[in-house]
């Protein structure tokens, strides 16, 4: 949401303090109560777009009501102030600090009834988790591709801090970290007009934290958002902190497709092996086949058996054999 969409909001809460206020020194029960229901949904809405997520339908009902308490308790001790000149802003600001008190421990408290079986599945569409953007994901550029497909759900997000780091990226002296960044930030322009998905950008950072991974993990431990990326050592850290990681290259390793030892398959030799007689070769996915006795016969197309499969973090590597020495 827009700052001014924002500051409006705030204003309307104001104001319905001082009705609240004024209408509570008139007397009448319903006078009393209609006010601090508007006032408390007023400040629910107010805060829960600040954050700009969808949360579980609990959580809103523990905030909406920590908001009503708060406004409760922050009234009954201010009421005294009504009576003084001037006192009606005391009365608004100390209702307005109670409220937001009440509103946030009541965040935490629907987040915890949220847990529980009995309510895990109410609102289950409006309560995915957001997932939070990398820069290494962002510039590898196949994130809208997935979108598209419909493998990613929920609200994307791309905070500020990872728009700075892309754009200082984009403006180096260095000839390819120059366009890797423009890249990452065309790939951001293209999720923003995309149909698909919905992406938002956010300022929230954390000035203590130098590190830009370890901000991605604080910003996602607050938010209760995933962290998409295809980082390995971000991954690693991330999830000894508890946080859950959504790797891409992960994601393209399970849906190559399997390929068992004693299968054939046809590659075109591109290079030299490691080992002295080893030819390399590439399937369209970009798993390497290392083909034994292969350097001879460079940029030929072979049938070849498949001997053994290693599958590392880093992806998939088939070793071949030629078929007529195979079998």
């Amino acid at each position: 949401m827009k700052w001014f969409l924002r500051i409006a909001i705030a204003l309307v809460v104001f104001y319905g303090a001082f009705n609240y206020a004024a209408l509570h020194m008139d007397g009448g029960i319903w006078l009393v109560i209609l006010p601090l229901l508007v006032e408390a949904c007023l400040f629910a809405i107010f805060f829960s777009e600040i954050r700009g997520f969808k949360l579980h339908p609990m959580t809103y009902v523990g905030g909406f009501i920590g908001a009503i308490l708060g406004l409760i308790i922050g009234s009954m001790l201010s009421y005294v102030l009504l009576k003084l000149e001037g006192g009606i802003f005391l009365f608004i600001l100390i209702n307005t600090v109670f409220a937001y008190l009440g509103y946030t421990i009541g965040l935490s408290w629907g987040k915890e009834l949220s847990n529980m079986p009995v309510f895990r599945r109410v609102g289950r569409s409006d309560s995915i988790k957001p997932k939070i953007l990398d820069t290494s994901v962002i510039i590898d550029g196949r994130i809208p591709d997935i979108c598209d497909a419909g493998f990613i759900e929920g609200v994307l997000v791309a905070p500020q801090f990872i728009l700075n780091e892309l754009q200082h990226i984009a403006d180096s002296s260095d000839p390819l970290k120059r366009a890797r960044g423009r890249r990452g930030l065309d790939i951001l322009n293209r999720l923003q007009k995309s149909p698909n998905v919905k992406i938002d950008i956010i300022d929230k950072d954390f000035p203590k934290i130098k590190e830009v991974d370890s901000k991605l993990i604080a910003l996602a431990k607050e938010l209760g958002a995933d962290i998409l990326t295809n980082d390995f050592n971000l991954n690693k850290v991330a999830q000894i902190q508890g946080v859950n990681v959504l790797n891409i290259n992960q994601l393209a390793n399970a849906v190559k497709p399997i390929v068992l030892p004693g299968e054939t398959m046809s590659v075109t030799i591109t290079k030299q092996g490691k080992e002295k007689g080893q030819g390399v070769a590439y399937l369209d996915d970009g798993t390497m086949v290392v083909v034994e006795q292969g350097e001879a016969l460079m940029n030929q197309s072979l049938e070849v058996v498949v001997t053994s499969i290693l599958q590392t973090p880093a992806g998939r590597m088939i070793f071949a054999a030629l078929k007529n020495n195979g079998s």
